[in-house]
């Protein structure tokens, strides 16, 4: 059999599809199938029919009821947590350090001098000094100004309704210079709050209430030093800060000796210069050789607390974290103080995270899949949920606000916001952080990373020096430092850290699919074959009858579009068609007419052809047939 006559055949099967009825079907699949049940229908009695019936209905439905949940289970791509024990050589953690004072007071003075008089003369009249103390007797005047951009107001709120909100310096005035009016007001039950204006003179303003004088006083200072440092070049900045040669006195990692160099120092706007050791940028990681503090770190850091701003830090101390190489440290987040005239000891703990990525989870592998443009990729560090946030929020905060924060790097061609050039950040800002909205935006683009790696630290304390050692201690180290013989150091500004691995062992907590599709095919065949007796065959059975089913579907419709479009021939035209017979009649008799009108057409003087010539050919003048059973007519 050659090839076209395969393919007549096999078209010829499509057309004529399976050849049964919708019942001829059902009674063949049933009577033919592998599945418990369809037989008994066609075979018992009629009663025992209709029972066979339900219970294969009932039992068919039951297992397509299981295998929804079964496969919505496996479409929820749960996981399972696993946790593993490890014992290997592992790299050092990478060691940020900062002062918790980001500037020497000595250094940014100047540049604070207003804003430390203006606090001053606030807080003078909150605390109702002797008309001697008070600061309408200072010499110069106050800059009124700086104080108006964000300034400092009492709520009384004896009346929850209308409550009276009155500027400090301003109550002053209007009293015309009665100190006991501002007294009256003061002992008045009030809150302290920092009044925030769109802009300089509006009504559209709010307020951030505080509980505590304290606390409004250092939220208030911290915004106005934040307007005039955001002017202040890098360079200076880190000029003003604390140098590493004068931070760190003292280093040993294992038995090796180490010292500033081995730090790489970065600006943190919260703490000013920070110093890196072992942070993987320009060289490998260390490897730690053995657990125990003997092998560990040791820094000996002298914070200056003499030279603090007053204002600005009221914690004393030491910011450190311990984090991955080539990551950013976020202190605020996740930093730890060490407290001034201490011995810390930090034991430290290992665990590896290992998440699933999509569909599992919403993890991302170094960030490049994030719709947020991380703003930190400047220091050149990975990818980390911390980093994607502040980057959010500050991209709000340039789209919305026109400027950016300055506790978080710039996009390009953008300025930091000051009170002169935007007049209304504060108040944009205070709204931009209490948006629910806008927090909820920011948590729904940014992804945690599937692979983590966190230290748990176990933190315990002594006094360092001890009363015995601390002339000989202090002595020491002054000399190193300043090459004095003058003791230049005290308990209050040292702090000694030993950072160690407490040992080897590390616990990997990883993800793994709860459901897989070997689970799914034994758990759908499970089923099939606990409540119908099935297998993978009585479903390519079950497919055949779909495909028959089909076919016969296929070739009703093209029969009945077929019989639609005689139905509309025949009203178009209503007389009926002639018969072979009419046609073959109507051919005679139109030759026959023809042949006697050519003869009769002959010329008079013609003579007839003599007998036995051949008559002359007039099949050219007949009508041919109309082919109208077709080509295939005979064939059938």
């Amino acid at each position: 059999m050659n090839l076209k006559k395969y393919l007549v055949r096999a078209l010829h099967r499509l057309q004529k599809g399976p050849g049964y009825t919708y019942k001829e079907l059902l009674v063949w699949y049933c009577d033919n199938t592998n599945t418990h049940g369809p037989k008994r229908i066609i075979k018992e009695g009629p009663k025992k029919k209709l029972i066979w019936f339900f219970l294969t209905l009932l039992f068919a439905s039951l297992v397509f009821w299981q295998w929804g949940i079964l496969i919505n289970t496996y479409l929820s791509y749960n996981v399972t947590s696993s946790l593993s024990i490890g014992f290997k050589t592992m790299k050092f953690p990478a060691v940020t350090v900062c002062n918790a004072n980001p500037f020497k007071y000595s250094e940014v003075k100047p540049l604070l001098k207003e804003l430390d008089r203006l606090i001053e003369a606030a807080l003078e009249r909150i605390l109702q000094p002797t008309p001697g103390n008070s600061s309408e007797n200072m010499s110069q005047p106050l800059n009124l100004e700086l104080w108006n951009q964000i300034p400092l107001v009492l709520i009384d709120e004896h009346d929850k309704d209308n409550p009276i909100i009155l500027d400090i310096f301003e109550t002053n005035q209007t009293a015309g210079g009665n100190k006991t009016a501002m007294d009256n007001e003061i002992n008045k039950k009030y809150k302290l709050a920092v009044k925030l204006c769109s802009h300089q003179g509006s009504d559209n303003c709010t307020y951030r209430n505080f509980t505590s004088a304290a606390q409004a006083v250092t939220e208030w200072y911290i915004l106005q030093s934040t307007s005039i440092l955001s002017k202040v070049p890098l360079q200076e900045r880190i000029r003003m800060g604390y140098q590493a040669e004068d931070m760190i006195l003292a280093c040993l990692y294992g038995a090796e000796p180490c010292n500033y160099k081995n730090f790489t120092q970065i600006y943190h706007p919260d703490h000013g210069n920070c110093y890196i050791f072992n942070w993987g940028m320009d060289e490998e990681a260390l490897n730690s050789s053995n657990p125990g503090a003997e092998f560990g770190l040791k820094l000996i850091l002298d914070i200056s607390q003499q030279d603090y701003i007053p204002y600005l830090s009221s914690a004393a101390g030491a910011r450190l974290m311990l984090h991955q190489q080539k990551s950013f440290p976020f202190l605020k987040d996740q930093g730890i103080y060490a407290m001034a005239g201490t011995e810390t000891s930090i034991g430290v703990l290992v665990d590896e995270l290992e998440r699933m990525g999509y569909p599992y989870s919403d993890c991302t592998m170094n960030g490049s899949d994030v719709p947020v443009k991380n703003l930190y990729s400047q220091y050149n560090t990975s990818y980390s949920i911390q980093a994607c946030l502040r980057s959010c929020f500050q991209n709000h905060m340039v789209e919305i606000c026109g400027c950016g924060h300055y506790m978080f790097p710039l996009p390009e061609g953008v300025n930091y916001c000051n009170n002169e050039d935007n007049p209304g950040w504060a108040y944009c800002y205070s709204s931009l952080r209490s948006s629910i909205k806008q927090r909820q935006i920011c948590i729904d683009s940014c992804k945690e990373t599937c692979n983590d790696t966190q230290y748990k630290m176990t933190i315990s304390m002594a006094d360092w020096p001890s009363e015995a050692s601390e002339d000989w201690i202090f002595h020491i180290l002054s000399y190193e430092r300043d090459m004095s013989t003058n003791v230049t150091l005290d308990r209050n500004g040292i702090i000694k850290l030993n950072i160690y691995f407490q040992e080897y062992n590390y616990r990997t907590i990883s993800e793994s699919a709860a459901t897989t599709i070997v689970w799914l095919l034994s758990s759908l065949g499970g089923q099939f074959g606990f409540w119908m007796g099935g297998s993978v065959l009585c479903l390519i059975e079950f497919g055949e009858i779909i495909i028959d089913s089909l076919w016969i579907t296929i070739i009703n419709v093209i029969g009945w579009c077929k019989g639609l479009k005689q139905r509309r021939a025949r009203a178009q035209y209503p007389d009926a068609p002639p018969t072979v017979s009419e046609l073959v009649e109507a051919h005679t008799n139109l030759g026959f007419q023809h042949e006697a009108g050519a003869v009769a057409a002959l010329p008079r003087d013609e003579v007839p052809p003599e007998p036995g010539t051949p008559p002359p050919n007039y099949d050219s003048l007949r009508v041919q047939p109309l082919d109208v059973l077709g080509p295939d007519s005979d064939a059938e």
